[in-house]
């Protein structure tokens, strides 16, 4: 269903006498400006004209020269055959703008209807997208599908929200409708700056930075196999224990969100050992990889909280691509320039503990806990290794050994991978100290047409 009701009581019309099913104006959305793009699915289901993608196009070009945030709410069952061609022409030439709003402007959306084809490739170039109950997206609908593979399949399972929330990774939040779609853009946008030369806004806020946290040490369980949430660790180290958790169906053995600490906005990265043992998989480095350069583009701190034993073992996960993917995250993390500070909270092994934001990445103030486990391996599997054809008796006195000597933060400590070992109840005050500290970074990056990420 389309939006009605405008953003704003006064709205600009941009092309307001340009015919089609999508229009677009400069609005207010929180109180920020923005240009926005509306399809309206009710008039002939949203189909695209020639003139709508130029309508896109001309919209995400005035965002870019006026440096503010695209706003595009979509309905629309794809270009309009009726046109030929030139309609296929109308939305590449939409995508062609909006990628070059990519990292210049914030680009939102929100799937308020069908987004069908090319409109479905509109919403996947967007930075976060909203979906509604009543929205589905896919590039082949269930009659393509059923026709090439004999498997039936419904709308909503092929391309519902769920789906893409769950499966795909397309859907950052779930709504139940139109107004509460506006109202999610809303809340992520006021973690956002306007572009990419300007800071995020600053929050007000009545929590004091140095406010001790005795209860993160008490989440931990008393075993390294067990299990326990760690937004609740999140919470109790930002402002008024409020993240803003995006993907959260996807890949949930990672956490990502935003959040404040001293009243910064702060993207969060945390390995969830609800899911998975807080291991990386590929979903994980891919949900990884494009928070963190998400927050590199505009200018988000970088908080990243560890507690993973490695990248999940498979045959499956090798052949479809762990190497490049898990390179994923750790080239995001290798180029990222904006402030970064890591805390290993339990352990932190072999690869995983490399692309988790390690000090050797170029973080810049890596933390850890008394009790943090920092080695390539656990002891088990460490002495496993290292003494083969010992009895039972001796591997279980080796591993002991190899725990007291090699996995605890001090030696990491002494060879500068951690820079400060501190207690759980201060992680709030050193986080806030450590980005008070680096709020005044800047690096300086050399000019470039682009890198060649790993996808």
């Amino acid at each position: 269903m389309a939006m009605t009701s405008p953003l704003h009581s006064h709205p600009l019309p941009l092309r307001a006498r340009t015919p089609g099913s999508v229009g677009s104006r400069v609005d207010r959305l929180g109180g920020r400006p923005v240009v926005v793009v509306e399809s309206n699915g009710d008039e002939h289901r949203g189909a695209l004209l020639p003139s709508d993608g130029a309508t896109i196009a001309a919209a995400a070009r005035q965002a870019r020269q006026s440096r503010v945030p695209l706003v595009m709410l979509l309905a629309s069952s794809g270009a309009d055959i009726g046109e030929g061609l030139p309609a296929l022409h109308g939305w590449g030439t939409a995508a062609r703008e909006i990628v070059a709003c990519s990292g210049i402007v914030p680009v939102l959306a929100a799937a308020t209807g069908p987004a069908v084809s090319g409109p479905a490739l509109l919403l996947g170039l967007a930075d976060h997208v909203v979906m509604t109950e009543e929205s589905y997206a896919f590039l082949s609908g269930p009659a393509m599908v059923r026709q090439f593979t004999g498997v039936p399949i419904t709308t909503t399972a092929l391309g519902g929200p769920a789906a893409h929330a769950r499966s795909s990774g397309l859907a950052s939040m779930l709504v139940a409708d139109g107004d509460e779609a506006i109202d999610a853009l809303t809340d992520l946008l006021a973690h956002l700056p306007s572009h990419l030369d300007e800071l995020p806004p600053s929050w007000p806020t009545d929590d004091p930075v140095d406010r001790l946290v005795p209860e993160v040490g008490e989440l931990l369980p008393t075993t390294s196999t067990g299990s326990y949430d760690v937004r609740d660790v999140a919470r109790a180290i930002v402002d008024e224990g409020e993240i803003l958790e995006l993907r959260a169906g996807w890949a949930p053995n990672l956490v990502t969100a935003l959040a404040t600490v001293g009243g910064r906005t702060v993207g969060v990265v945390a390995n969830q050992p609800q899911a998975l043992a807080g291991t990386l998989d590929i979903p994980a480095s891919q949900k990884g990889a494009r928070f963190v350069a998400f927050c590199d583009a505009f200018n988000i701190p970088l908080l990243t909280l560890i507690d993973t034993s490695g990248f999940y073992p498979g045959k499956d996960l090798e052949w479809r691509g762990m190497i490049r993917h898990g390179a994923q995250l750790a080239f995001a993390y290798a180029r990222a320039t904006v402030p970064r500070v890591a805390l290993v909270m339990r352990k932190s092994y072999g690869g995983a503990y490399i692309v988790m934001d390690s000090k050797h990445m170029g973080n810049d103030l890596m933390l850890a806990w008394p009790g943090a486990e920092i080695a390539v391996m656990g002891a088990k599997q460490a002495s496993a290794v290292l003494h083969r054809g010992e009895t039972p008796e001796r591997l279980e006195q080796l591993e002991a050994d190899y725990a007291e000597r090699l996995l605890n933060p001090y030696v990491a400590a002494e060879r500068g991978s951690i820079d400060a070992v501190i207690e759980p109840a201060e992680t709030r005050r050193e986080v806030a100290a450590a980005f008070d500290l680096l709020a005044s970074k800047r690096e300086r990056i050399v000019g470039r047409r682009h890198d060649n990420t790993p996808l």
